[in-house]
């Protein structure tokens, strides 16, 4: 037996939120950490493996003696620092740019206090993992994965240990723990069975966790003893004090057949992708309001010399603790989520003064002319490539006598939409499509005008049909289903019949649905009360459809451009049900469907067998059109949803579940309980359909996400003199497949940093330019690779690439 070979995790899986609050968790922090350090004065051999950069900062914040301990055990070898990340997320939900800072804000703090950082990432509790994750890791300092689910009765595996490789060819080596990431506080004998039993050859050493966790805890000296006493018998394999880091180490020395795992590693607890709405939406929203206001901070400081905000990790540092696994997956106890809420806020007011401070030390030095009577308007591009955005504003004193110019004098169409403000006619909201350049500015003007303005044509629409140049939308009045979409440039009807459909499915299922693949249980379909052309104009018409079921109402507003293709659809919910999905279904006439899913950084394929998918801000099915055999697709698009399914030729977006706050399986709620159930009330959100020819690589779908998520910032401006042109583009780039995600100040200095990634599965040669310094970056892209670059304020200085963690070496 002594031919195979235990390595001994000793760790604590420690829960910060889940059914508790974070000042318990703070609190366990501290005592699992305490209970640590005296075990090592007790075991001269015992190594403890900790991760989350957030439980350091509690304690450096609150027991610096203790942190200070902590920092001899670490430089002695015997507290190993693992994960590399902020905290242990959610491992789908997060945006691509989100897990780059657990890694750019968790390894520059370990490396920091502790002159270390993190060789192997580590989620052992999180419920799937993203297939784009191992370029991640690997670029922010990480060779080695560790962890837990899905198990091997929910996804199989070559092995336990394997190459887990992303579509740009990164690779970490990977492990699933076996069975359980903790024990309890008696002798482990039992657990130590168990995983012998996972030892064969030539794979005979395998880690083998061990300690008290999910409330903390850690080893215990029962399970210390325990090891000791099995170490000395013949009959157990040998069980070493170990880490990953050296597990891993070990098994690159032993030349294995190691085989490679090119996929995401899913399904877990799959209703955690559409629990609780608010977390969902709070978490978009914060993501792109920070890259956003980053952006513009970033080149105001060197177009203005505006300073660049001091708080932007720290409000980072909030996102990336509300996308524990516990709280973003919706599975924490409802008073966590009024803590979260204000966390997230304070990020989003972080965020909102950086971006305010930017724009409006940009705007005040463009030269606008005083023209008598008009209102001028600035208008904010965060994209780098040129795009037609819409702009909704509030504004006082705008009259029907107005007319709308750009910075060439050329009239633009706008027309007046409901004020959000239930006033006079004095405050009036305008809504107008603005052409603007790569990540720049436009200034508009509302001049008045004795004579009336150009006259444009208004969008065609009556009570239940919508018509443009490209597409022609009918209404269902009866059922307020979409009963017809037609592409006319491509003479196919995308959509027959049926199309978004609310549909409520039953689900008795627990907070994470355990075991659940698939919501089919249909029960009902909403059905319209209501439907109704709410307004008309030369920019936009849009039909407002009320439906209900039970004791519920959904509102969906649908709107139609004149000059964009796609089909916007604002939606309100008022769910008064209970142990309930809500699904809106989207049947295509599409054959041979292919099903794509955005995920951080990246995408993938997945069946269109009915399973619930975590996605992101995109979904795409695409097939062929009989007939013609040319291909077609529909994406579905969205400003904070994450759970999906494709049933053969018909897509649906999950747009909420009810069941009961932290219920965990195999507890059976009792019929006269009182229970809290989520997303009861009013929730709103946005979805927009973008029929397509061609795959989704041809429609841009990866960009007119980026649209719907990171809108265009207008601001009303005066007129004054200054130094800036009325039009300025500060950034581009010029391959439709690349995306510039972020242009923030460095970490350390004052350069500028650039990162951008390939969408497409592409090999793409691009270049980036930024002119406000003169700067050109010529890149060759793997596919859906990212790349950063450090861009040096002197300009003498080259251009250089970096990790993640904007370190060229490491």
């Amino acid at each position: 037996m002594k031919q195979a070979k235990l390595h001994m995790i000793g760790n604590a899986h420690i829960d910060p939120v889940w059914l508790w609050k974070w000042q318990e968790g703070f609190q366990e922090v501290k005592a699992t950490f305490r209970s640590v350090l005296d075990r090592m004065n007790e075991y001269d051999d015992f190594i403890f493996t900790g991760s989350s950069a957030a439980f350091y900062a509690f304690v450096e914040e609150n027991d610096p003696e203790m942190f200070a301990e902590i920092r001899r055990r670490v430089q002695e070898g015997r507290w190993v620092i693992v994960g590399g990340w902020w905290i242990q997320p959610d491992c789908n939900i997060p945006g691509g740019e989100s897990f780059v800072r657990q890694g750019l804000y968790g390894q520059r703090y370990f490396r920091s206090r502790f002159g270390v950082i993190a060789r192997t990432g580590f989620n052992p509790d999180s419920f799937g993992h993203a297939g784009s994750l191992p370029q991640i890791l690997k670029k922010s300092g990480m060779d080695y994965y560790t962890f837990m689910r899905p198990g091997p009765h929910e996804k199989g595996l070559p092995g336990r240990l394997f190459w887990w490789e992303s579509d740009d060819g990164s690779r970490v080596l990977a492990f699933r723990i076996p069975f359980e990431y903790l024990t309890w506080s008696g002798d482990i004998e039992k657990h130590v069975r168990k995983c012998e039993g996972e030892a064969k050859e030539p794979f005979n050493e395998i880690m083998c966790f061990y300690g008290v966790g999910n409330h903390g805890g850690g080893p215990t000296k029962a399970n210390l003893d325990s090891i000791r006493r099995m170490n000395g018998e013949a009959d157990f394999p040998e069980l070493a004090m170990s880490s990953p880091d050296r597990f891993f180490a070990a098994q690159l020395e032993r030349g294995l057949p190691i085989p490679v795992v090119h996929d995401d590693l899913q399904h877990h607890a799959s209703g955690c992708y559409a629990a609780h709405s608010g977390i969902k939406r709070w978490n978009r929203k914060a993501e792109n309001l920070l890259i956003t206001a980053e952006k513009f901070s970033a080149l105001a400081q060197r177009l203005t010399g505006q300073p660049y905000p001091t708080d932007m990790e720290r409000a980072w540092r909030a996102v990336l603790f509300n996308q524990f696994h516990d709280i973003l997956a919706g599975t924490s106890l409802e008073e966590a989520y009024e803590d979260a809420r204000d966390l997230y806020g304070e990020a989003m007011a972080i965020g909102a003064r950086a971006l305010n401070h930017a724009i409006q030390s940009v705007a005040w030095r463009v030269k606008i002319d005083h023209v008598e009577g008009s209102k001028p308007v600035v208008v904010f591009n965060p994209h780098a490539w040129p795009a037609k955005l819409l702009v909704e504003m509030e504004t006082g004193g705008l009259k029907e006598e107005h007319v709308l110019l750009d910075d060439q004098g050329n009239q633009v169409p706008f027309q007046f939409v409901r004020s959000h403000a239930t006033v006079t006619g004095w405050r009036r909201r305008v809504s107008f499509v603005a052409d603007l350049p790569a990540l720049g500015y436009r200034t508009y003007r509302f001049v008045l005008r004795e004579e009336p303005g150009m006259p444009f044509p208004e969008v065609s629409a009556t009570d239940t049909v919508l018509e443009n140049g490209r597409f022609r939308l009918e209404i269902d009045p009866e059922t307020g289903y979409i009963k017809h979409l037609y592409d006319k440039k491509a003479d196919f009807a995308v959509i027959t019949g049926g199309g978004a459909r609310p549909a409520v499915i039953h689900d008795p299922s627990d907070t994470w649905s355990h075991g659940v693949l698939k919501f089919d249980d249909e029960v009902g379909s909403f059905t319209a009360t209501r439907v109704r052309l709410i307004e008309r104009g030369p920019v936009k018409a849009t039909i407002r459809v009320e439906s209900a079921w039970g004791s519920s109402t959904v509102i969906q507003d649908f709107s139609l451009y004149r000059e964009l293709e796609r089909i916007d659809v604002a939606v309100t919910v008022d769910w008064r049900e209970q142990h309930k999905v809500l699904k809106l279904r989207f049947p295509t006439n599409l054959h041979f469907p292919k099903a794509t899913y955005e995920i951080p950084y990246g995408h993938i394929e997945r069946p269109t067998d009915g399973e619930e998918e975590p996605g992101q801000s995109w979904l795409d099915l695409s097939g062929v059109v009989r007939g013609t055999d040319g291909i077609y697709g529909l994406s579905l698009l969205n400003d904070g949803k994450y759970s999906f399914s494709v049933a053969g030729k018909e897509l649906s977006l999950t747009v909420l579940r009810s069941p009961i706050y932290a219920h965990h399986d195999p507890y059976v709620p009792t019929p006269d309980g009182v229970y809290t159930y989520m997303d009861q009330g009013v929730q709103r959100f946005t979805y927009s359909l973008l029929p397509h020819e061609g795959g989704w690589e041809e429609a841009g779908t990866v960009r007119r996400a980026a649209e719907l998520n990171q809108p265009a910032v207008a601001l009303l401006e005066t007129y004054h003199d200054g130094p800036l042109p009325p039009a300025m583009s500060f950034l581009s780039v010029d391959a439709p497949n690349v995306i510039v995600s972020v242009v923030k100040k460095a970490e350390e200095g004052d350069d500028l940093i650039v990162r951008a990634y390939e969408t497409d599965r592409v090999a793409t040669s691009a270049t980036i330019r930024i002119p406000l310094l003169g700067r050109e970056i010529e890149a060759r892209f793997g596919p859906c690779e990212i790349k950063t670059f450090r861009v040096p304020t002197d300009p003498a200085e080259p251009v250089v690439e970096t990790n993640l963690l904007e370190w060229t070496e490491e």
